[in-house]
């Protein structure tokens, strides 16, 4: 008997459809982080992407809890001194509603290579329609 190793050329890739309506930010990221590598599955192969497609719709209706919209802060910076931008989480989904699903979804993803191609694979859209209708992407209802 030997064990079964997946690699790329096997791998099965589906379309996941995900609503984050009045989800939970953090928990609506560890299930697609989890859809994304492919841990739903009987042939997860911890160094091979055989993880399915996610398209995120209604990010903009996500949830915080506590006083995480005005706490949570998203910082940038460009190396030059004095630089340093934040951004609070009311101000970020105004902004930019996809980034607040995308930068959790990362730091739930290990960092490695394989993770930066995984993201990839992530689609997040502000409304309740995507362009993906062609690959028929099948609805996953998140807990919680």
């Amino acid at each position: 008997m030997s064990t079964f190793m997946a690699n790329a050329e096997t791998a099965e890739r589906n379309w996941v459809l995900v609503d984050a309506n009045s989800k939970k930010v953090g928990r609506l990221a560890t299930q697609i982080a989890e859809l994304l590598r492919g841990k739903n599955k009987p042939t997860f192969t911890s160094h091979v992407d055989n993880g399915d497609f996610v398209v995120v719709i209604n990010c903009d209706k996500v949830e915080l809890t506590g006083g995480k919209w005005d706490s949570k802060k998203y910082y940038r910076h460009s190396r030059f001194f004095g630089s340093m931008k934040e951004t609070t989480a009311a101000e970020m989904l105004v902004k930019d509603p996809s980034f607040i699903i995308y930068d959790a979804v990362k730091g739930m993803l290990p960092k490695n290579k394989l993770s930066r191609h995984l993201l990839t694979k992530l689609k997040i859209y502000a409304g309740g329609e995507h362009p993906h209708v062609a690959q028929k992407p099948q609805l996953v209802e998140i807990k919680h």
